[in-house]
């Protein structure tokens, strides 16, 4: 087990840094499978791992940092929680690099893109699996610097370096807050171990542990694009597909919704914490999901989706129902890369063409593509039997039996986020997938193809994991995570069960026929033809995401400008530089001065240092006399 643990990590890590220093002298096949085999064998051990499983397992590997009575040690902790995140992470990544060897088949600079992918694996893997906070830490800052590289891959392009820069600046802000949390937790607790921490806080005032959520709330906000930190993860599209794929199904933006499950027993004593989680995650929801209605661009329209599933599973967290929460991360892993990857293929059928309104007629044309896309596009609405059906049913629920006018109203946010999510994503496949083909014959690499299939599978199978008692089903998922029966995972009768889900189901039907009849058939010519005018109205609120990079750029962008405007025209220029372009003036006039009583004979120099010494002797006689 302790070697299957070591690999788990070391074969990405070693994968990334052999591409690093040696790939450019490698052909370039042997780079590509090389980044696609180290992740994949990473894989096999997790699967080994799972496999042999019993009981948690702490294996201490060498010292780290050791200060004083401050350690932190290399120690990898394996627990449900991390094991099925592990599986998650290794076979979605899997799957992901085998499609980009096909996606970037064309670019010349694939080292450094497989390098940087290879360690982003690296980094998420070593933030599930650390044993203490700094470990953790480290991982956490690691798919930051990966996921601020690989954004801005295309670095000649000015826009994809600012998005790059954007995300890493953005998420900073919540990485403060969580370091901050770090060293607070270390000055009250004296430890670093998650374990220990997680068991300690019933030492501490209620309001203590509130300020430690909050923190800790932060930080996920950033790392998870949850408001009012979501505004860098639309922008993150500018890198290539597979990396958006990678950064919203299985590494960046679950690292919050991690963090905050793996710590959820110390937080849990914070009622406030608490609602504050599940407020965020239902507001960023339903923001997301609005923005997505009035969006073009395939890609966004998918990254707002994910802020908003995001969010429901933030709401799941904040209602105590960490199963539900880690059941959905799960199934929106499988079809938000299933999603991503299928985007991929018809943008690059497309030639690069990311506009649904300049799109249509590929349901025919790529029919396979087709089917994957829709099985991703049933579990994003939540269409019945599929598995984000079942999984955002139980967030639902969860919410539902928290009782309280406050989590009464988070219920009927989410289920009108629910609507909402279901009108986008059908709109976006009628617009895509409907009509006539108006570019001719559509293609796109065959393995980019494959790829969509097993994902499909496991999107639209995935509520098998934890599918409800009147189905036949024990909800595996949720008897395997003990910290789900730790904070009381919701127990519902069948009837009210049924009853919640006949809601959302109805709901997702409901929304489907809605957006059938607005895009769908002749009316589809009617939105492209509104389409062609400049948004208006509410349109182009929710097309600008509330305009909320406007807000950010006139309550800190302008003002940070304007500072450092003065600072720079005013003070340092107009100040510093100015009193010592003077000084030195006043200098250089002052030997101007002296340089004219110069001559140049020497006698005079001699008269005149003869006089200066008289005057001299004469003033110290008067003086002693």
């Amino acid at each position: 087990m302790k070697l299957y643990l070591a690999l788990i990590l070391l074969l990405p890590l070693l994968g990334g840094i052999a591409n690093a220093l040696v790939g450019r002298l490698l052909p370039r096949r042997v780079v590509e499978w090389l980044a696609c085999g180290v992740v994949w064998g990473s894989f096999g051990c997790t699967l080994l791992a799972f496999a042999g499983y019993r009981t948690p397992l702490r294996v201490e590997h060498f010292s780290w940092l050791t200060v004083f009575d401050f350690q932190a040690p290399v120690a990898i902790y394996l627990d449900p929680l991390s094991v099925v995140m592990c599986l998650m992470v290794t076979f979605v990544c899997g799957v992901i690099h085998l499609y980009s060897v096909a996606y970037m088949a064309e670019e010349q600079d694939h080292v450094r893109f497989f390098a940087l992918l290879n360690l982003f694996v690296f980094a998420m893997l070593l933030l599930v699996l650390a044993e203490n906070l700094p470990l953790l830490y480290l991982g956490w800052e690691g798919v930051g610097f990966c996921s601020y590289a690989l954004i801005g891959f295309w670095y000649q392009k000015e826009q994809n370096a600012t998005a790059g820069r954007k995300a890493f600046i953005v998420t900073r802000l919540g990485d403060i807050a969580f370091g901050i949390a770090i060293v607070w937790m270390f000055q009250l607790f004296h430890t670093v171990s998650i374990v220990e921490l997680n068991g300690m806080g019933f030492l501490m005032p209620a309001g203590v542990i509130t300020a430690l959520g909050i923190l800790l709330l932060i930080g996920a906000m950033g790392k998870s694009a949850q408001l009012p930190l979501s505004v860098w993860l639309p922008d993150a599209m500018a890198g290539p597909t597979p990396v958006s794929a990678l950064i919203h199904a299985a590494t960046m933006v679950t690292a919050g919704v991690y963090l905050l499950a793996r710590m959820f027993p110390l937080i849990s004593g914070s009622t406030p914490a608490l609602a504050a989680i599940a407020v965020t995650g239902g507001v960023t929801a339903f923001y997301a999901a609005s923005c997505a209605l009035a969006q073009r661009d395939l890609k966004r329209i998918l990254a707002y989706s994910t802020i908003s599933q995001i969010g429901y599973m933030m709401l799941g967290v904040g209602a105590g129902a960490i199963g539900a929460a880690t059941f959905h991360l799960l199934v929106h892993a499988f079809f938000k890369a299933l999603l991503f990857l299928g985007a991929g293929c018809i943008i690059a059928a497309f030639h690069h063409e990311q506009d649904i309104f300049k799109m249509g007629g590929v349901r025919r044309a790529m029919p396979l593509t087709f089917a994957a896309f829709l099985a991703g596009a049933a579990c994003l609405a939540g269409l019945p039997l599929s598995g984000g059906f079942f999984s955002k049913d139980a967030i639902l629920a969860a919410v539902w039996l928290k009782g309280g006018p406050l989590y009464a109203g988070l219920f009927l946010l989410g289920l009108v986020t629910a609507l909402l999510t279901a009108i986008y994503t059908f709109r976006m496949v009628y617009l895509v997938f409907g009509g006539e083909n108006r570019q001719g014959k559509y293609a796109a690499p065959r393995l980019m193809v494959v790829t969509l299939l097993p994902l499909a599978l496991l999107g639209l199978f995935g509520g098998f994991i934890n599918l409800p008692e009147y189905l036949g089903g024990a909800g595996w998922l949720s008897t395997f995570l003990p910290s789900a029966q730790a904070t009381g995972q919701p127990a519902l009768s069948h009837g009210l069960e049924l009853l919640l889900q006949g809601i959302a189901g109805t709901i997702a039907v409901a929304s489907l026929l809605f957006a059938q009849y607005r895009y769908g058939g002749s009316r589809r010519q009617a939105r492209l033809a509104a389409a062609a005018q400049p948004a208006e109205g509410v349109s182009a609120f929710l097309l600008h995401g509330w305009y909320l990079d406007d807000l950010y750029r006139l309550l800190f962008i302008r003002p940070f400008g304007a500072l450092a405007r003065f600072l720079w025209n005013r003070v340092d220029e107009g100040g510093i530089d100015d009193n010592l372009d003077r000084l030195a003036m006043l200098f250089g006039r002052t030997g101007e001065l002296l340089g004219r009583w110069t001559s140049g004979q020497v006698s005079l120099y001699l008269l005149s240092f003869a006089a200066g010494a008289t005057l001299i002797v004469v003033y110290l006689a008067w003086v002693v006399f």
